[in-house]
């Protein structure tokens, strides 16, 4: 059976405290969501902001999705207008995606109470809109917000609602739990009692995560035969969040062998939800099922005794399934393949002892701060120092940064960097908007003598996580950095207390990177 997954991050869950993305940073997690291979990818709400604005415009021209379809979100249209008259269902269709997600109420407490109306007119607000965007020729899901809570208090409401909603044409009737309280009982007792009244309706869910059994309700309204279901990557969300498909795609694929993402996708899925988490500034518990860093870890002991002998003896699939590793943290044999595999990714060939030998190191550089899931090429700059291969571009001498503030708005970073390029010496001066733009163009300007296309390389993002807070002002810093060429994009890692030398170490190895792949 195929499982449709409905991908809500970019909306649903960048409404979680702590989450504001660019529109460049949507349009690149779109993209990491896109290649697993999920069925719909959630936009937003256009006519929102200018920022939803910008990215369903960005979207027009650079978003070429091979997998999913972009879907835009809004509500129905207002109480005393037309569908056809409503300037956000009209943002709707201007919007350039074929489908749409509209949300309606299907509470006759939430219609009373927070629309002030009556049931009839909450139906005639969604059957219009939906008629509308019908016309228009989209697909239309129509999400009902506060489904199981209205049912509980007046089931005959919301399946008026629902019979409404689908004659009117909607393609998928969404049950939410928009309160996230409902438990799985309670969905396999109500989804029961109106699924089998509806044999011909596409039917989905829509899971909060306030109990904690976001997951688990999924699962179950799979069980009864709903095959669309949304939910966000690592479960972001407002306040517990929502269904994660982080593991609600694993528990369906390998636990109970519904179609949910392409098995080679699947294997994709530990990388895609540490990079968003990079993207998105908020690290992933290390105990996250499936896709954290201890997910598959054993400490020494009976554990580790049983995971060389049979990986199946403590480990309920085989790790390498969503793209995670076994990790041993006093075996020799801790997850060697997967870093042989990930080096052949690269087209580097490395041994077991050099495999070790990685290990280690990356097991290190990981207790100090460092994260090499988002940051491929300093990973690739790594591997290759085990074979002994090492970038010798420009020998490093020295760098000054300094930033001067020359009225109430202006402020100019200025930096020095002293180098050594085939016997060259070269200081160089750089001049940008801040200490890191500034460092960069220096060493540009330093290297471009040498290098004559070293100019095609551009900064496109610049990310600063403070690694333990508690150290106040000397905590480490971790600096991600994400480059292109026009051509190819990579993106490198720095760990310092200092967050220039940790700026500066990251935007070295993003331009020995292009060195040692141009």
């Amino acid at each position: 059976m195929k499982i449709d997954i409905f991908d809500t991050t970019l909306r649903d869950g960048f409404q979680q405290e702590g989450i504001s993305p660019s529109v460049k940073d949507k349009i690149s997690i779109a993209k990491l969501i896109d290649e697993l291979g999920v069925s719909y990818i959630e936009g937003g709400w256009p006519g929102a902001s200018p920022k939803e604005e910008e990215f369903f415009e960005t979207a027009k021209r650079e978003l070429n999705l091979k997998n999913a379809k972009l879907v835009s979100f809004g509500s129905t249209r207002k109480l005393n207008l037309y569908a056809k008259d409503d300037p956000q269902v009209k943002a709707l269709v201007d919007s350039g995606t074929d489908y749409v997600c509209i949300v309606g109420k299907s509470s006759k407490l939430h219609i009373t109470k927070a629309l002030q109306t009556d049931v009839d007119s909450a139906i005639d607000m969604a059957v219009d809109t939906i008629l509308y965007l019908k016309s228009k020729g989209k697909n239309v899901f129509f999400d009902a917000e506060h489904f199981f809570d209205g049912y509980k208090e007046d089931s005959q409401t919301s399946l008026k609602i629902l019979e409404s909603v689908v004659a009117a044409g909607a393609d998928c009737f969404i049950f939410c739990d928009t309160n996230g309280g409902t438990l799985p009982e309670e969905v396999r007792k109500i989804l029961s009692e109106v699924i089998e009244k509806y044999p011909k309706t596409k039917f989905g869910v829509h899971f909060q995560n306030d109990n904690g059994c976001a997951v688990v309700n999924s699962m179950v309204a799979v069980d009864l035969g709903v095959d669309h279901v949304q939910g966000t990557i690592n479960g972001y969300g407002e306040r517990t969040g929502n269904a994660d498909l982080c593991t609600l795609i694993p528990n369906l694929s390998l636990k109970q062998n519904y179609e949910t993402i392409p098995t080679d996708s699947l294997e994709k899925l530990t990388q895609t939800a540490n990079h968003i988490a990079e993207l998105v500034n908020v690290s992933i518990d290390s105990r996250h099922p499936y896709v954290g860093s201890s997910a598959f870890t054993h400490k020494a002991g009976l554990h580790a005794s049983g995971m060389s002998k049979d990986s199946s003896l403590y480990e309920h699939i085989d790790a390498s399934k969503v793209g995670n590793f076994t990790r041993t943290t006093v075996s020799e044999l801790a997850g060697r393949a997967s870093v042989i595999t990930k080096a052949e990714e690269f087209g580097i060939s490395i041994n077991n002892d050099e495999a070790k030998d990685l290990i280690q190191q990356v097991q290190n550089l990981e207790h100090i701060g460092f994260q090499f899931e988002a940051a491929d090429a300093s990973l690739f700059i790594l591997m290759n120092s085990i074979k002994g291969v090492r970038p010798e571009f420009f020998e490093f001498e020295s760098f000054r940064v300094f930033s001067e503030r020359r009225n109430s708005e202006n402020v100019v970073s200025e930096a020095v960097c002293k180098i050594t390029v085939n016997n060259n010496r070269y200081v160089k001066t750089g001049e940008g908007v801040g200490p890191v733009d500034a460092l960069s163009k220096a060493l540009k300007s330093a290297l471009e003598n040498d290098y004559k296309n070293i100019n095609k390389v551009k900064l496109i993002d610049y990310k600063v996580r403070i690694i333990d807070s508690s150290d106040g002002t000397e905590a480490k810093t971790r600096v991600l950095i994400e480059f292109t060429d026009s051509k190819k994009q990579w993106s490198t890692i720095g760990v310092h207390e200092n967050i220039i030398n940790a700026s500066w170490n990251a935007l070295c190895d993003g331009f020995n990177y292009y060195f040692m792949t141009s």
